[in-house]
């Protein structure tokens, strides 16, 4: 039940913002707390996706004018099945092929609780496989500030190096659009 109103009120807000003629980020996040593995995941993200689309087709969103913004196909954060960037990005593209329309044009990952690494290998991986006409980017929270919210923290005066390493983040993830994030890149220093 929670599932179906979950996906109506994201069809509801879809169809208001494209009303306002804009563009509706469509949420449907699965979080990874627990300690479910890759495949379970994989199949309640399924579910989820599969509800809200259909809720968005019913409600006659034009798709090619949303973004998706989902969480990558991860094992819980609790369990003892670990996957490994390679696995990450397979599932979570098959997935999205499996259940997310072609004319979605865009797909805004959120970081979900992974690291600030962790978030940039994983959709630079998704990137590198991507053979689909979607275009794959992110929408991180966590995993784009939070270096720069504790050096700040240390010394709010030091904005410079506060810049600098939120800068060194975006970079990183900019470079993870395109597949051309390392993990020498990565580990520059700045600050």
């Amino acid at each position: 039940m929670a599932l179906k109103s979950n996906a109506h009120a994201l069809a509801r807000y879809a169809a208001l913002v494209q009303e306002a003629k804009m563009v509706p980020i469509v949420e449907p996040e699965v979080l990874m707390d627990g300690e479910h593995n890759i495949k379970k995941c994989y199949e309640v993200t399924s579910i989820v996706l599969k509800e809200c689309y259909r809720m968005l087709k019913l409600h006659k969103i034009n798709l090619r004018g949303t973004i998706l913004k989902p969480n990558m196909i991860l094992p819980g954060n609790e369990s003892k099945d670990k996957s490994n960037t390679q696995e990450i990005a397979k599932m979570t593209l098959k997935c999205l092929k499996e259940n997310v329309p072609s004319e979605v044009p865009g797909i805004a990952f959120l970081s979900g609780g992974q690291t600030e690494v962790e978030a940039t290998q994983n959709l630079n991986e998704i990137n590198k496989i991507n053979d689909t006409n979607f275009v794959m980017s992110f929408s991180y929270g966590r995993a784009l500030q939070q270096s720069a919210l504790k050096k700040w923290a240390r010394d709010i005066k030091d904005k410079n190096n506060t810049q600098k390493i939120f800068n060194h983040r975006s970079k990183m993830n900019g470079l993870s659009t395109s597949a051309k994030w390392s993990m020498d890149l990565e580990n520059q220093t700045t600050a």
